[in-house]
């Protein structure tokens, strides 16, 4: 009888079990890389046995902090063209200018036949844009976005293209040093041109 009363019973176990923490939330990764699969290929080749598959991947992956790159894999099964694609993206990764939540200023990308045109948008507008555009805006960490692709739908066209834009954009900060014009921080924390010139 002692034996039975010292002894825990099941429910005071699982109990146990809950309270302590698992160790995969203590230790998160800050700096984790979202990838997004953008288009999947099959490629079939007829040989004298049937039909031998292969897949294409593309993928897009990003910090959502200002880093985006794009890759492209192939292989014989799905899951590892996915691999080699997410290797080859985290090795292309750029970087790029974000104000606010948004893009500095308007920008077209070319690449090939594909044209993406980004503009800016006011807050609480959210990503305007579909398909390889949105994936890679995304990743990018770009939250107001108006997007418009002007010429080619084919996926990796555009998404060269998008990356292509958002090279090109410059910080404002940047723009006035150029001009030879001084710039200063305002209250809000953005950056006024001055109308002196530097000597």
């Amino acid at each position: 009888m002692n034996s039975k009363e010292n002894t825990p019973n099941k429910r005071e176990r699982r109990s146990d079990r809950t309270t302590k923490p698992a160790p995969a939330q203590l230790e998160e990764p800050k700096n984790e890389t979202t990838e997004k699969v953008v288009f999947i290929n099959r490629c079939a080749k007829v040989v004298k046995g049937g039909r031998r598959f292969s897949f294409s991947a593309l993928i897009v992956s990003g910090d959502r902090n200002g880093r985006v790159g794009y890759g492209f894999g192939k292989a014989n099964e799905v899951s590892e063209a996915i691999r080699k694609a997410s290797e080859s993206a985290k090795k292309r990764m750029v970087t790029i200018a974000i104000r606010d939540n948004t893009i500095p200023h308007e920008v077209t990308g070319e690449f090939g036949g594909g044209r993406v045109l980004l503009r800016p948008a006011s807050p609480g507008t959210g990503v305007i844009a579909g398909g390889g555009v949105r994936a890679v805006i995304e990743a990018a960490g770009i939250r107001d976005v108006l997007a418009k692709s002007l010429g080619s739908n084919n996926h990796a066209n555009v998404v060269k293209a998008t990356i292509d834009a958002l090279t090109g954009l410059r910080p404002h900060s940047e723009i006035m040093k150029v001009r030879g014009k001084k710039v200063r921080e305002s209250k809000s924390g953005s950056a006024e041109p001055v109308a002196t010139t530097q000597e």
